[in-house]
């Protein structure tokens, strides 16, 4: 599995749009969807060059702590434990 955290989408999108444009993100253009959206178009591309099936999803709510963790929030619908202890 594969995670790409998009770093600097409002960067990406002021080269895009211009300084005129860039008063816009955050209020009107949503600069990580859009980034987010493009990357996917891309994926999807190279991905069908080379045979590979693919989910690609957009979430939002996952976040990066530092290199070893991701922060991901879950609904927990059923929990079963195994192992010596259960």
């Amino acid at each position: 599995m594969l995670l790409i955290e998009v770093t600097n989408a409002r960067e990406v999108m002021r080269q895009r749009i211009g300084r005129l444009g860039s008063r816009l993100i955050g209020k009107v253009v949503d600069a990580e969807a859009q980034v987010e959206k493009a990357l996917i178009q891309e994926l999807e591309t190279a991905f069908r060059e080379f045979g590979i099936e693919a989910r690609i999803l957009s979430v939002q709510g996952p976040r990066m702590l530092g290199r070893c963790h991701l922060e991901m929030p879950v609904q927990v619908r059923e929990e079963r434990r195994v192992g010596p202890e259960s």
